[in-house]
């Protein structure tokens, strides 16, 4: 064991360890929930405090050689090698004050023995006053939020999302011309052809794919060099600019200070933009699932119009009975992204004066649903959407014995007419078609051309 020392006085550390006393004292306040801040905002932190310190170095504030270790600290970090340090629980004091200093005191440690000496060193490396120089928690953490969501969206959630909207485009072409039963109120409806349907799908995750982006761009303004409530006390006019170049230089992504710095410390809305553009995607993405169930259901009992592929079986009693699991599986990420948008919203409108303190649940949430989504995808993509088929038999079975094909002879005998062909083909459990040339209402050459199922779904005749 080791003795650390902050403000409050002195704590003992297991030797390991390379926090310090304010993250150990965290860790005994906040023994919550046994969740942490994922990986990518871990390394978010770490980009921020190397960058920080490469420009207080180049401001002529920190030694180039402490300047340099923390830098080393701070990469290691990123990389993920000192992740099991990271252990301040998601409900920890407000504004993230634990979860900086966790990150401090870790790259404050590793820094001291990049200079060759023990763990503990402060007088060589100090987490506030040479890890933390010229910072805040409130402009280091919120910065951190945003670096983490903008990096994940465009490296997990994008491509994941893309690569699904693609697997419906290739379903929708391989099945263009097989026409299906419409419905509308889940009651049978005009028919519509199978790679309509699917398209609608593709064209809703495009839509809310490009909502996603739009909000994720919000994110790109950050407050570093802010400090405590935007004034920038202790980091100077130019610290901004230089850790802002630091980080476009190590992420590739074009980072820009705020318009209103005093307005991004007070608030989280881009943020919340951002979960709300999740939540959009979610529910896209459920009724797409919702639907999929519905096509699936039977195999002898249902629709069965569509076929899911088997991964797994579905019942510990039913032999032989398998369950649309993986359209189960996106159900339910819509609804935990709908719940961590809802706990964003209120956190985001829990801000208060010159700060919004509940940035460490903020940030769990949103990184949350990124994740959720980004993986749901993928393993929807490749586990159900690639392997779907469709039974075209089946799809003619249900559309031509709909009575809504009744529709398509209004523009010859009127409404009042297709409806009593309609009610009578019901009620005689024949189809439209055999009940309309019975009646003679309607030539055989007005049935044939209108009753013509690709005719009636092609929005160009």
């Amino acid at each position: 064991m080791r003795k650390a020392r902050d403000s409050l006085g002195e704590v003992m550390i297991d030797d390991a360890a390379y926090y310090g006393a304010q993250t150990a004292r965290a860790v005994k306040n906040f023994p919550i929930s046994g969740m942490r801040l994922p990986r990518e905002f871990i390394r978010a932190q770490a980009l921020i405090k190397g960058a920080a310190a490469l420009a207080n170095r180049d401001l002529g504030r920190l030694e180039p050689e402490v300047a340099d270790a923390i830098v080393n600290a701070a990469q290691e970090v990123a990389e993920g090698r000192w992740d099991d340090h990271f252990v301040v629980d998601v409900y920890q004091a407000g504004a993230g004050t634990s979860q900086n200093m966790n990150a401090n005191e870790v790259i404050a440690n590793r820094a001291c023995e990049w200079l060759g000496a023990e763990k503990g060193r402060t007088d060589l490396v100090h987490p506030n006053d040479h890890v933390n120089m010229g910072q805040s928690t409130n402009d280091t953490i919120h910065t951190a939020l945003h670096l983490a969501a903008y990096e994940s969206v465009h490296t997990r959630l994008i491509p994941s999302v893309s690569a699904l909207i693609a697997a419906f485009r290739k379903k929708q072409e391989q099945y263009k011309d097989v026409v299906k039963l419409g419905r509308t109120h889940l009651q049978d409806a005009v028919p519509i052809r199978v790679g309509q349907e699917i398209g609608g799908w593709a064209g809703a995750l495009e839509a809310r794919l490009k909502d996603v982006r739009h909000a994720a761009d919000g994110l790109l303004a950050v407050g570093i060099g802010g400090t405590a409530v935007g004034t920038g006390l202790n980091a100077g006019p130019q610290f901004p600019g230089k850790v802002l170049e630091r980080l476009r230089e190590w992420t590739g992504y074009p980072w820009r200070e705020p318009e209103d710095r005093f307005a991004f410390m007070q608030n989280t809305d881009a943020v919340a933009a951002l979960s709300g553009s999740l939540r959009g995607l979610a529910l896209s993405l459920g009724k797409i699932a919702d639907d999929l169930r519905l096509l699936s259901s039977g195999p002898r009992g249902g629709l069965a119009e569509f076929r899911l592929p088997a991964v797994q079986p579905g019942s510990s009693i039913m032999p032989g009975k398998v369950n649309p699991v993986m359209a189960e599986m996106m159900n339910m990420i819509v609804y935990q992204v709908i719940g961590c948008d809802a706990c964003v919203a209120a956190a985001t409108a829990g801000a208060q004066l010159e700060l919004n303190v509940m940035m460490p649940v903020i940030a769990w949430n949103v990184l949350h649903a990124i994740r959720i989504l980004g993986t749901g995808c993928e393993a929807f993509r490749v586990r159900c959407i690639e392997g779907l088929e469709v039974d075209q038999d089946q799809c003619r079975h249900w559309v031509e014995r709909s009575t809504a094909l009744a529709t398509a002879l209004n523009p010859v005998i009127g409404y009042d007419r297709a409806a009593e062909l309609a009610k009578r083909a019901y009620q005689e459990g024949r189809t439209v078609r055999e009940v309309a040339e019975a009646s003679g209402w309607v030539s055989a050459e007005d049935i044939n051309r209108l009753m013509d199922l690709h005719r009636m779904t092609d929005p160009t005749v």
